[in-house]
């Protein structure tokens, strides 16, 4: 019996909707999204009430595993500066997979416009739950200002995680020394 086959109809649709969407973007119609789960259109309706609901919780269940990924564990002993410099570390890392595609949080979010999307809502706390941890170490780190350092490090982090996405630039030798200039200029230590 295979991994997939032990999953229920539930699990399959949100692995199903994390990868196509992924992918191919939020477009991905229910027809695939079935397809792909191995279900009917009718468990798909029964289990979320809508398609958008679906890619909300795919994307809230996906959410653990991005910080995983990205965030240094809490209490590592690493510095604030070295707690930041881990994330685009991580960044650079994953970007060098041949299916990396960006951040899939800032991807939501530029395909659906509408603020007000139930996935689009995931992913902006998401993203705002990562700038409130760069102004975090910030603070810690004795930036002269935390919030303007959180925003200018969220902007490259987004725009790294982009470029690297549609494959319009390599992040190796790039995005370290542009965050090692930030936190200078900011105090950080």
């Amino acid at each position: 019996m295979t991994a997939k086959a032990k999953q229920s109809p539930r699990e399959r649709l949100l692995e199903a909707a994390a990868t196509l969407t992924y992918r191919d973007g939020v477009g991905v119609g229910v027809e695939a999204l079935c397809k792909a789960a191995g279900v009917s259109k009718r468990s798909l309706y029964q289990l979320f009430e809508s398609k958008d609901e679906l890619l909300a919780a795919s994307l809230k269940e996906r959410a653990a595993a991005f910080v995983a990924r990205a965030l240094p564990p809490a209490g590592d002993g690493r510095s604030p500066r070295e707690r930041i410099l881990y994330v685009f570390e991580r960044v650079e890392s994953q970007a060098g997979a041949p299916d990396f595609q960006g951040c899939r949080y800032l991807a939501v979010q530029i395909e659906l416009k509408d603020q007000t999307h139930p996935a689009s809502r995931v992913a902006h706390q998401i993203k705002a739950n990562l700038t409130a941890f760069f102004r975090s170490e910030a603070e810690r780190g004795g930036a002269s200002d935390p919030d303007l350092l959180a925003r200018q490090l969220i902007l490259v982090f987004d725009g790294a995680s982009a470029r690297a996405g549609i494959g319009a630039d390599s992040l190796a030798g790039l995005i370290a020394p542009t965050v090692t200039t930030l936190l200078d200029a900011a105090g950080m230590h």
